[in-house]
């Protein structure tokens, strides 16, 4: 299946003309591709996305990793980061009895080649 390549030639265009919420929309269809055509979700993950997709201020939800359990990634609004934490919290303990571990992080630039000249090597 090629649909996932297509998703993120997408999401770098979503993303270069400052499109969060089309990005959001092509996470949720990456956790689906992948629940549903490659069978490597869990229902851990997919009620972690599906309790992440109902909160107010998330823009896309997916899992994220190797699969067959693991994480979740989610793009949530800053303004909304507290209550998508406590809600998300809750919610999965109340369902699973197991308190989810939460990180959250701001989007940084990504991974890039390191001059050679900028390396310290050791003899």
């Amino acid at each position: 299946m090629v649909t996932e390549n297509e998703r993120v030639t997408k999401s770098a265009i979503c993303l270069r003309n400052h499109d969060p919420l089309g990005f959001g929309r092509l996470m949720a269809e990456s956790h689906r591709s992948l629940r549903d055509d490659y069978e490597v979700s869990c229902a851990e993950l997919d009620l972690m996305v599906g309790i992440a997709s109902r909160a107010e201020g998330v823009l896309g939800s997916r899992m994220t990793g190797g699969g067959f359990g693991g994480c979740t990634i989610n793009l949530v609004r800053s303004e909304n980061v507290r209550k998508f934490h406590d809600l998300i919290s809750s919610e999965y303990q109340n369902k699973t009895g197991r308190r989810p571990e939460i990180y959250v992080s701001r989007p940084a630039g990504g991974a890039e080649e390191v001059p050679a000249s900028d390396v310290a090597l050791e003899a």
